[in-house]
């Protein structure tokens, strides 16, 4: 196995391990819950202005899943790539790239919106990934 893969597929561990913690953390909680209870309450009673079907507790808790789902898919594809079809990835400037911008995307959000343990961790990943990017093109 090569550098360049390897690197790619460390950045994909790090992501699948994120997302599997946010996602049990989703469910498990309470590390996503407000600190105030009665926040939590109304969340539960007050539907978003886009559709009385849902509550604003019950979008919380899909949004947080289908985020968790995101950084599972972008770790387990991206690690298959790097570590059983390197060639099919590297050949692939579209496959690269996409995994870099998605990073990037995930790096810009994080220091919006994420507090520090995740952000460091997405930022962990597009080092590794970048580097082997590099690595490769050199």
């Amino acid at each position: 196995m090569n550098t360049p893969a390897l690197l790619i597929a460390a950045s994909g561990a790090v992501l699948l391990v994120l997302g599997l913690l946010h996602l049990v953390f989703t469910f498990q909680g309470p590390p996503f819950d407000p600190r105030d209870p009665e926040l939590k309450t109304r969340m539960m009673a007050v539907s978003p202005a886009i559709s009385r079907q849902t509550t604003m507790w019950r979008a919380w808790i899909g949004f947080n899943y289908s985020h968790s789902f995101g950084a599972i898919l972008f770790g387990g594809v991206w690690g298959y790539l790097a570590l059983l079809q390197p060639a099919l990835l590297f050949q692939s400037v579209f496959l690269l790239a996409l995994g870099l911008v998605a990073l990037l995307a995930y790096v810009v959000v994080g220091r919006t919106y994420w507090f520090s343990t995740p952000f460091r961790g997405i930022v962990l990943a597009t080092l590794l990934y970048s580097l082997g990017l590099l690595i490769h093109f050199i």
